[in-house]
């Protein structure tokens, strides 16, 4: 739906729901008679006295409209409020906490949803006798288990999502993680929630004031309906002006809040709002060429020291190796690529060296970074390295961004979740990270989905860089990206690694990507390095004959065609 549309219907809901509210505050002025007076005969027709006619007791209809407007919305909006804020906490709680608490609230939920709702209401109302309280007592009973469900399995989504395991990885708090995640992921499941718990109250008040069990001392829509109904409205013509009024006034109202909620949902929700005009003015075509700089150099020691690592799983049958007494160093200022088929155990080195794995994988061996033995730090010891000192590049560039963040805001929090910083400055290096990865600051306002796969994978570059890492650890990153978009990656980080003088690890299975980038080359098989030595070595005379298939697997213009031959399964 365009945003013109869009705003037109926001425009009419706003419109309807002003009616409404005006009839409240300002119907008693539209008329000099209260909703309880006699004040004409009784069915009178509309007239310049009573413009809505009178009711079988002679009470002027338009003033019963104004009270019961006010009555309706009161117990509607009230309802809703308290329905969504009680589900909100209980599906937070369940949601986010697990454990018993996400058990016993949900198997309260599905006890609450397995009753039927109207004789609950029926037999909760004749218990505590009608009145306005017992109505919004009983309308939030009813609904609040599914809001709690609902935001349940939102939070359930949320917390497994990347970002979120990434920022608790960071070092990041419980509040954190919930004021800057998990409350953004569900407030615009929350504006579609109230709206339709909004309409679901004011027609259950209605219902419940029609069967008798609203409060007998003040007037709702749902009471003038009760009233006309049980004194025979429909067998005159009075139904014209007794029953269609309240009737109209409700069906107005739900529309209302339902096109509102339509627009609010668009305006709080990234991947529904359209993009506003002006934003991206004076961008350009895409990504510009980083700027030419000169190299830095650094002495060559080692940086990244790692020795006899090996990461295995216990089986019903025994245990599997999934990496097996890997050994390889990284210097300052290096660039090693770590090459093998998939499964061969490239992404295990990866986590292993950020000491990402989780239970029950088994490890053995060291890890030494800049002198730090990781695998002796604690969990809050090691955050204060990854994402500062040592930084990743995941494969899915999307997976790993949060899709309600703009770029701007994920790339501040790589900063604000290991230090303060000034404002000002934190905005300037955003910029200036941005520009380094080819990106002109304006994207900073984009969101995830509205990037192309080329530029998502620029920002989780940027991302890598905000806090100037002395190792960078790229897993897969041109991986499904198409051939040119791959170029443009390989040359970006080409040039960040000379600019920068950072240290890196490209893990791949694509051998020419590589080439193209390292100093030195690792080859892995089934969990083993095979081969190794300097790029230029290794694509001119490889050693090992695993190696020397995989340069002869490469594609090539001007040579002959050779016939692939089969690499046997063991090293």
């Amino acid at each position: 739906m365009n945003r013109t549309l869009s705003g037109k219907i926001g425009v009419a809901g706003f419109i309807l729901l002003a009616l409404i509210v005006a009839l409240a505050v300002f119907g008693p002025l539209l008329t000099p008679y209260s909703a309880d007076e006699q004040s004409g005969s009784p069915l009178q027709p509309p007239s310049r006295q009573h413009l809505l006619g009178t009711n079988d007791m002679g009470q002027d209809i338009m003033a019963e409209l104004a009270e019961g407007a006010r009555v309706s919305l009161t117990v509607g909006i009230v309802s809703a409020l308290l329905a969504v804020l009680i589900g909100a906490i209980a599906g937070l709680i369940a949601g986010y906490g697990s454990g018993w608490p996400d058990a016993l609230l949900m198997r309260t939920v599905d006890v609450s949803l397995t009753l039927p709702y109207l004789p609950l209401m029926i037999v909760i109302g004749v218990y505590m006798g009608p009145s306005v309280i017992t109505q919004i007592l009983v309308i939030t009973l009813v609904m609040w288990a599914g809001k709690a469900r609902e935001i349940r399995a939102q939070v359930l989504s949320l917390r497994g999502r990347g970002p979120v395991l990434a920022t608790k990885t960071m070092g990041a708090g419980h509040a954190y993680v919930l004021r800057r995640h998990i409350f953004p992921g569900i407030v615009p499941l929350l504006i579609p929630q109230f709206v339709r718990a909004v309409n679901t109250s004011i027609l259950l008040e209605s219902s419940l004031s029609f069967l008798g069990l609203g409060d007998p001392l003040s007037k709702s829509w749902g009471s003038i309906l009760f009233y006309a109904n049980a004194r025979s409205a429909f067998l005159t013509d009075a139904w014209i002006w007794w029953v269609l009024p309240p009737g109209l006034c409700i069906v107005v109202t739900v529309l209302a809040f339902s096109f509102i909620g339509y627009v609010m949902e668009e305006k709080n929700s990234p991947r529904l709002r359209s993009l506003r005009r002006g934003v991206f003015s004076g961008l350009g075509d895409g990504p510009k060429s980083p700027a030419p700089a000169g190299t830095r150099t650094h002495a060559a020691a080692s940086l990244l020291e790692v020795d006899r690592l090996s990461v295995s799983y216990p089986q019903e049958k025994g245990v599997v190796h999934a990496i097996d007494t890997v050994s390889f160093a990284i210097n300052r200022g290096e660039v090693v690529g770590l090459v093998g088929e998939s499964g061969s155990g490239k992404t295990t080195v990866a986590s292993s060296i950020m000491q990402l794995l989780q239970e029950p994988a088994l490890r053995n061996g060291s890890i030494r970074f800049d002198g730090i033995d990781l695998t002796s730090l604690s969990p809050g010891e090691m955050r204060t390295l990854r994402g500062k000192r040592i930084a990743l590049i995941p494969q899915a560039a999307m997976n790993a961004l949060n899709p309600v963040m703009n770029v701007r805001s994920q790339l501040a929090e790589a900063v604000t979740a290991h230090h303060a910083m000034d404002k000002q400055r934190l905005h300037e290096r955003v910029d200036q990270v941005l520009e380094q990865v080819g990106l002109t600051p304006a994207w900073g306002r984009a969101y995830p989905h509205e990037l192309s796969g080329g530029m998502r994978q620029r920002v989780v570059i940027a991302m890598a860089l905000m806090n100037e890492p002395e190792l960078i650890i790229a897993d897969e990153p041109t991986t499904g990206l198409d051939v040119k978009v791959q170029v443009d990656i390989i040359r970006l980080l080409a040039d960040l690694q000379q600019r920068l003088g950072l240290s890196m690890l490209i893990i791949s299975h694509d051998l020419p990507v590589v080439l193209k980038l390292a100093d030195r080359i690792l080859i892995m098989k089934q969990g083993h390095i095979v081969d190794q030595g300097p790029a230029d070595a290794i694509a001119a005379a490889p050693s090992h004959p695993y190696t020397r298939r995989l340069i002869d697997a490469i594609p090539r213009l001007r040579t002959k065609r050779s016939v692939p031959q089969v690499v046997p399964s063991s090293s």
